[in-house]
């Protein structure tokens, strides 16, 4: 930035421009922290944004007291006349400017919560280089300008003068004779533009592009921690050969610490190891392709879900796509829920499918026969505890010991290791007589199949299907091809889906930005008509909106990138 305004505006002018950079950081730093946001992520890139901004209010300023100067008038005369001439126009660019980011400060849900610091320091410290650019700069320019510095028109500043100026006057004069022409191309290149949509795509964050990324290893419930120990190591001899990897860290019965900003660290369970892997270069390509093998061979890999996941940018979402399956029976659920996650399977694009019926886990049920408990007087509270003591145990009592600390004291019946079939065989309850009656008598004993979670969504019983999105295909587009067959899925009375995932959070991100939006475009629309006076020539300025879509659209698809949250807030600042 300062080598720009150097070239441009000179050494003395330049280094006042410079100079409103750090002190307008500075003042929008203390008010973000007064605030209560510290400098993270989000606010560090309000600063980047803001830092592109916040130099024009100082460079239109010195720019005007330097005409006002070559006219003749003293430092001092062209520094009042320079700065009031312009005032109001730099204050109605900056205000139009802090308007665009109102909105996003709006922002309700996670998201908001997540990105609301970035527009908090955007606004800041623009309002801070507008007091900046009125009362430092022209102070300052009476006394580092010198009038024949400022007479003297430099090399670069001859040539922007002459050849740039020249060949725009030329293209200028020919787009006032023909304005129909020009606004006609206009037409067709934005409409023409809008067709990339497609092509460029839409998500809510982009993908992190960080040259690593983790595995997680799931085993079925109750799996002991030398199996799931034994799957890792067979992950870890087809890591080991990778000339691509620099180095690569294994937690097995835990997950990572956190070492990623949205990546929740996972409770301790003997089920359940994490891979974090560091590549030797930050090659996309290479990248892609290791990511594509160890999908793979991984896929399939009998007794554990394995999931190859790469970090991504934003707040933490369940998964890219995910399906909600409501109703209230929970076979039928499971029923649907296969159909679902064939339908997801079927999808170019999807991995790291996820059903949480898929799996179930076995439970003890154990149905007591009324009629013979009360025969034998065998009271049915004493068969509950008997068997939870066996299976559990009971917590009878606490011990303090002379530290003050306290401790559990839990009574279980004298089994070693887990509990198995044959061991229910040998419980034993008490009836009102004192006699030792066999559970068998009085109870019929079976292991019965049972889902791992019964989750609830607005008080309906509900099961989530979730996948992730390779990086070749925007989650956009597969969410619609997930959502066009699901749309014409039979489904059985009394049941429906719901999207959530990262379309979810996009709906109620957006959605809650309506109203602020709207609010935001009539301020800004007030600002111009005041500083134009004028009601039509504020729609001419707002036209140079869809020329900026044009630009950003063919930007995106010439990059890769596809339209995300990112990119509609690099829109957002161009307002």
């Amino acid at each position: 930035v300062g080598l720009v305004v150097l070239m441009a505006v000179g050494l003395r002018a330049s280094g006042i421009v410079i100079l409103a950079i750090p002190v307008s950081i500075m003042i929008g730093i203390g008010f973000v922290d007064l605030s209560g946001y510290g400098l993270e992520q989000m606010s560090i890139a309000g600063l980047v944004i803001a830092l592109g901004l916040l130099v024009d209010n100082a460079i239109v300023v010195i720019e005007n007291i330097s005409r006002f100067m070559k006219m003749g008038y003293s430092k001092k005369e062209a520094a009042v006349k320079g700065t009031s001439q312009i005032a109001w126009a730099v204050v109605s660019s900056t205000t139009t400017t802090v308007l665009a980011f109102i909105p996003i400060m709006m922002m309700q849900n996670i998201t908001g919560d997540f990105i609301r610091s970035m527009p908090v320091t955007v606004v800041y410290t623009l309002s801070a280089s507008l007091l900046i650019s009125l009362i430092l700069t022209p102070y300052l320019s009476t006394k580092f300008l010198k009038i024949t510095d400022v007479q003297k028109e430099r090399k670069m500043r001859k040539f922007l003068n002459h050849e740039i100026e020249n060949r725009y006057r030329k293209t200028l004069n020919f787009g006032l004779k023909k304005p129909k022409i020009i606004v006609l191309i206009a037409l067709i290149v934005f409409t023409g533009s809008l067709t990339l949509f497609p092509l460029v795509g839409v998500s809510f964050f982009p993908k992190a592009e960080k040259p690593q990324f983790i595995i997680n290893i799931n085993t079925p419930d109750g799996t002991n921690l030398d199996r799931t120990d034994q799957i890792t190591q067979y992950v870890d001899s087809l890591l080991i050969n990778r000339s691509e990897i620099q180095h690569y860290a294994i937690n097995v019965g835990h997950g990572n610490p956190r070492i990623y900003y949205n990546v929740i660290p996972r409770r301790n369970a003997s089920t359940h190891a994490q891979f974090f892997i560091t590549l030797k270069e930050r090659n996309l390509d290479i990248f892609n392709r290791l990511i594509s093998d160890l999908r793979g061979q991984l896929k399939g890999v009998p007794g554990a879900k394995i999931e190859v996941k790469e970090f991504e940018q934003g707040p933490p979402v369940e998964a890219p796509v995910a399906v909600r399956v409501l109703g209230d029976n929970l076979n039928i659920l499971k029923e649907i829920s296969r159909d679902v996650e064939e339908i997801i399977t079927s999808t170019r694009g999807t991995v790291n499918i996820n059903n949480p019926l898929s799996t179930s886990k076995t439970d003890i049920h154990v149905k007591i026969n009324l009629d013979k408990a009360g025969f034998l007087g065998v009271p049915l509270v004493d068969i509950d505890k008997t068997v939870r003591a066996a299976v559990a145990g009971l917590t009878i009592s606490k011990f303090r010991d002379l530290e003050g600390k306290e401790y559990d004291m839990v009574i279980r019946l004298p089994f070693t290791g887990k509990i198995d079939y044959e061991d229910l065989d040998k419980i034993y309850v008490s009836s009102v007589t004192g006699a030792q009656i066999p559970l068998k008598q009085v109870a019929n004993i079976q292991f019965t199949a049972s889902s791992m979670l019964i989750n609830h969504y607005n008080l309906e019983r509900n099961v989530t299907i979730t996948s992730d999105v390779e990086s070749d295909l925007s989650v956009d587009q597969v969410t619609k091809e997930i959502i066009s067959q699901l749309e014409s899925y039979n489904w059985p009375k009394g049941y429906r889906y719901s999207m959530g995932g990262e379309l979810e959070s996009r709906e109620e991100s957006f959605g809650g930005m309506a109203k602020a939006g709207i609010v935001a475009i009539i301020g800004i629309f007030a600002v111009l008509v005041l500083q134009f006076r004028s009601y039509t020539q504020p729609l001419i300025v707002f036209s140079a909106i869809p020329l900026a879509i044009i630009g950003s659209l063919f930007a995106l698809l010439i990059t890769g990138n596809s339209f995300s949250f990112t990119a509609f807030i690099g829109l957002t600042s161009l307002v």
